[in-house]
């Protein structure tokens, strides 16, 4: 009999409970206990969705992020969060937002860095380490979340970071090489297996997806270290990996001294066989057999073709789980009453997922016959899927094959360019912008839900975006920004708001996923060919700029970005969509430019988010996602000046894949980081302008000047101050005006001061 378990759960809740239960609780309308309250209800739930799995995870579930939540467990937050006053959510939240509910302004400090974890568009609060680092024992939440799953009649799996990973994901704030912490890390998880075993638990799940990176000699002794002194715990560990292939590291994953081991078989279906093969004939072999990233439907049949041989091998030592964590798709597909009934037909969120978990279980364990009519359901949704002539578009694949000899090339140098554009767009040494969104206020999302439901005619709605729109000129105007943007109040999501003007996308009511903390995001549904049947932003950005006589950004997201950052076919390559994606959003700069707009900015917030995790991978994916960029930027005049925004990434191995993209300016977040990523351009010489971020935008806390200041004259060590920018690290979009008002007065001040020091 096969086993089946889960890696992970959507931890918001299928209404994004846990999103408004922290926004409650960090305005001060909701009790820590009220807030405990609903976090326990919330697993609670979750647990019951995921009846009928032979393990359930637990310890998956967090109020902000999984890596910070093994920090705490470890005993190891930044010594600026630990004050006197305050409770431990308090001093985790100060770690994850600079500050808590019960902290004043004046209390504020600077906030955990956040990164992208791995290729996915979720982010973690990174671990900072030091020489003299120190870790203790704080299980306390783990042994909680066993005694609530118990109670509710369940075998608790607990989650935890394996050692390897947790100090891979971490940061040296000195000159400490990470590995020498490890040593005084593993005695405290071999405390906590011990503690976890000690409550009963048998098994418990042991991440460690730097397995599927690649890895030096240190970091591959690092496992054999870590785990042979782990080996003499009670627990029994099951070693998960996700999100790749092993690869030379396979050989390393199947001969730990660990009771499992977990294969990503949607990521790497042909180390199966190796892995099977290698594996000692007294270990469990997890496959990871339905998609945790993406949500379409699994081909069944196809599935249980090549895994019947699999299971006749291996009878009960085989378990079936999903990829990864669920923690990237959706709850619910079910709660989708809005969605074409074709295409909902061909989706599966994290419910289905595990739907279909377990008839592959019982299809092993009991044959093919006892699940007769679900594997006759699925075979014709998948079918129907490949013959939809909704997915297939032949005029696209018409200009896309029309484009093969097309470079994306400017034509001219950046120096010959920016020429050009300072005589078409006359600005100062450090001049200011944002990167484009502005808050999102409650006026702003009521008139476009009553727009939606038909509340509110088109016309009234575009009345009353253009008075949102002329507010957010008029207080850049009276603030002094030098380049100003609409502030984007016509849009819900940047990706989605395009999506929504595009063929070939489809979009969820309920969709959402974690991004970081409360802040979640709806993938719209990228199913078929792409094409733009008409202009998607430049009646807005028209009007913005006919009132003002400073220049404004026309704002759109780039290929690689809505790629990323959609849930994305996978019946055709990756780079052939985002070249679709480029062709139509190429046809709306030139329209913005035919429009008189002069400055244009792409983002391409999520280009890392796609990098490959393996270094021989990432050539390839660079090359077609700055083709596509430079394909959807590059068509415009000298004088047009092409801006591109990138969000929380590190750049150093990168960085001549960022410069090829040609844009005229990249902004990039930097604040958090304290200019750290600017390192980069220390040993290349980065061609074009760039505004390193000074303003984090992420942490309720106001910025000060003379941070600012000092953040600028970093970055000018690395960049000729003749090509810096000054700007916030992303979007205003999440933070209130009473925030970003004097934020900004501030930063314009800084770059004022700026400019005296060049003069």
């Amino acid at each position: 009999m096969v086993t089946t378990h889960n890696l992970g759960f959507p931890r918001i809740g299928a209404r994004r409970e846990l999103k408004h239960a922290l926004e409650s609780f960090w305005q001060g309308s909701l009790t820590e206990e009220q807030l405990q309250m609903e976090g326990e209800a919330l697993r609670h739930k979750n647990w019951v969705t995921q009846a009928g799995v032979d393990l359930v995870p637990i310890g998956d579930f967090s109020f902000y992020d999984q890596v910070l939540d093994m920090s705490v467990t470890l005993g190891h937050l930044p010594a600026r969060a630990h004050r006197e006053e305050g409770s431990d959510l308090d001093r985790y939240f100060r770690v994850a937002r600079g500050r808590s509910a019960n902290d004043h302004e004046d209390c504020a400090i600077h906030a955990g860095e956040m990164t992208k974890w791995f290729n996915t568009n979720y982010h973690y609060i990174v671990p900072e380490f030091q020489a003299d680092t120190e870790f203790s024992l704080n299980p306390q939440r783990l042994l909680d979340q066993i005694h609530e799953a118990r109670n509710q009649g369940l075998v608790p799996k607990p989650v935890i970071i394996g050692p390897v990973t947790y100090l891979w994901l971490g940061k040296s704030k000195d000159d400490t090489d990470k590995l020498n912490l490890l040593h005084r890390l593993l005695p405290i998880y071999a405390e906590l297996l011990d503690r976890l075993a000690a409550e009963g638990v048998e098994w418990v799940q042991i991440d460690e997806p730097v397995l599927v990176t690649d890895l030096d000699a240190d970091w591959r002794h690092a496992f054999n270290v870590a785990y042979h002194s782990l080996k003499t715990t009670n627990a029994k560990l099951l070693v998960t990996t996700y999100f790749g292939d092993l690869r030379e590291n396979l050989q390393l994953a199947c001969e730990l001294p660990v009771e499992g081991l977990h294969l990503d078989a949607i990521s790497a279906p042909e180390e199966v066989a190796r892995v099977v093969d290698w594996l000692s004939p007294h270990k469990i072999l997890s496959l990871g057999i339905i998609d945790g990233r993406n949500i379409w439907r699994t081909d069944l049949g196809n599935t249980l073709d090549w895994l019947e041989p699999v299971h006749e091998r291996l009878g009960d030592r085989l378990w079936l789980a999903p990829s990864c964590s669920l923690l990237h798709v959706p709850v619910d597909v079910s709660s989708e009453h809005k969605l074409e009934a074709d295409i909902k037909s061909w989706l599966a969120f994290a419910v289905q997922k595990l739907d279909e978990l377990k008839i592959l279980a019982r299809a092993l364990n009991q044959g093919r016959a006892s699940v007769h009519a679900p594997l006759t359901d699925n075979a014709s949704v998948i079918q129907a899927r490949r013959d939809s002539d909704r997915v297939h578009t032949p005029a696209v694949r018409e200009a896309i094959t029309n484009l093969k000899n097309h470079s994306g090339s400017r034509g001219t140098s950046f120096s010959e360019r920016i020429q050009a554009q300072r005589g078409h767009i006359p600005l100062p040494d450090y001049p200011t912008t944002t990167i484009g969104s502005f808050p999102q206020t409650p006026d702003i999302r009521q008139a476009r839900q009553q727009f939606r439901k038909g509340e509110l005619t088109e016309a009234a709605y575009i009345d009353r975006i253009r008075e949102e729109i002329a507010d957010c000129v008029q207080r850049q105007e009276e603030l002094g920004l030098d380049v100003l943007v609409h502030g984007e109040a016509e849009r819900n999501d940047m990706v989605e708001y395009f999506g929504e003007q595009l063929d070939g996308y489809a979009f969820s009511q309920f969709g959402w996923v974690q991004s970081y903390g409360s802040r979640c995001v709806k993938p719209p549904i990228l199913f078929g060919d792409i094409s733009r049947p008409t202009a998607m932003t430049v009646n807005w950005i028209c009007f913005a700029q006919s009132l003002t006589d400073k220049p404004l950004k026309g704002m759109l997201t780039g290929p690689v970005t809505m790629l990323n950052w959609s849930f994305v076919r996978n019946d055709q390559p990756r780079k052939d969509t985002a070249l679709q994606l480029a062709l139509a959003i190429r046809e709306e700069v030139l329209d913005l430019e035919k429009a008189g707009v002069k400055i244009i900015q792409m983002d391409e917030a999520a280009l890392r988010e796609g990098l490959p995790l393996r270094l021989a991978d990432r050539a390839g994916y660079l090359d077609w996602a700055v083709h596509a960029f430079r394909i959807a930027a590059n068509d415009v005049r000298d004088e047009t000046q092409i801006h591109t925004h990138m969000c929380y990434s590190e750049f150093n191995d990168i960085i001549e894949a960022i410069a090829r993209m040609d844009a005229d300016v990249i902004t990039i977040e930097t604040s958090r980081s304290d200019m750290e990523l600017l390192d980069a351009f220390r040993g290349f010489e980065y061609p074009n302008d760039i505004g390193p971020g000074v303003y984090d935008i992420h942490s309720p806390n106001l910025p000060d000047k003379q941070d600012m200041i000092g953040l600028m004259k970093k970055a000018a060590d690395r960049i000729p101050s003749d090509r810096l920018w000054v700007n916030p690290d992303c979007g205003l979009k999440t933070r209130k005006w009473e925030e970003v008002i004097p934020a900004l007065r501030t930063m314009v001040q800084a770059a004022r001061e700026l400019r005296q020091s060049v003069q």
